[in-house]
């Protein structure tokens, strides 16, 4: 008897229900926060990405040649300095490609199809256009181009999820991988500068 009506005391008692829902509550919703913030460093690491290959592909286009360093070097240190010490350059894979002109991106080099199968296979006749003795499927060649030359910058980078909420649901688990790329013509740096105004 006294047991029976200890219990139902206990469960009439409403004295901690506030702490409880609160428990219930506050894990699902701290991860869910915790979770957004991921999200957001993803998008602002993403837009620092951007930013500096903006940046430098600025300072490639130019033809600059920096006096203690190489072009490429001067376009690495620019987007390291626009991402902020959030990007470690030494995980960063840095693409640089040539092409003749924009339609050129991404496009294969010029084969013949002998067989009719609509696809480049081995000993069917092509053209060189990147000069590396191989048939490409993207015919852009390595380096930051010369005069007048379109330049795509790729940067890809992995960047590291912290909390458990998304790589649930992202196929690569806690590794969300970054590419930024951009496409700019080289200026014309070969051609005299025009004479400075005079008095």
């Amino acid at each position: 008897m006294i047991g029976l009506a200890l219990l139902r005391r206990f469960l009439r008692c409403r004295k901690g229900i506030s702490a409880l829902e609160f428990a219930l509550v506050a894990p699902v919703m701290l991860l869910t926060i915790t979770g957004i913030i991921d999200l957001m460093l993803v998008l602002f690491v993403t837009a620092l990405m951007e930013g500096g290959l903006r940046d430098g592909s600025r300072l490639g286009r130019t033809g600059f040649q920096p006096p203690s360093t190489t072009r490429e070097q001067a376009i690495l240190d620019k987007i390291a300095e626009a991402t902020i010490g959030l990007v470690d350059m030494n995980q960063a894979t840095i693409t640089t490609l040539e092409y003749e002109d924009f339609g050129s991106i991404g496009q294969p080099e010029d084969y013949t199809d002998v067989n009719g199968n609509s696809q480049y296979d081995g000993g069917e006749p092509w053209v060189d256009t990147n000069g590396n003795g191989t048939w490409d499927e993207d015919q852009g060649a390595a380096g930051i181009g010369s005069s007048s030359t379109v330049v795509l910058y790729k940067v890809n980078y992995t960047w590291r999820l912290l909390t458990p909420l998304l790589p649930a649901i992202l196929p690569n688990g806690y590794d969300f991988p970054i590419e930024v790329s951009l496409a700019v013509r080289n200026e014309p740096w070969s051609a005299p500068p025009p004479p400075l105004p005079g008095p």
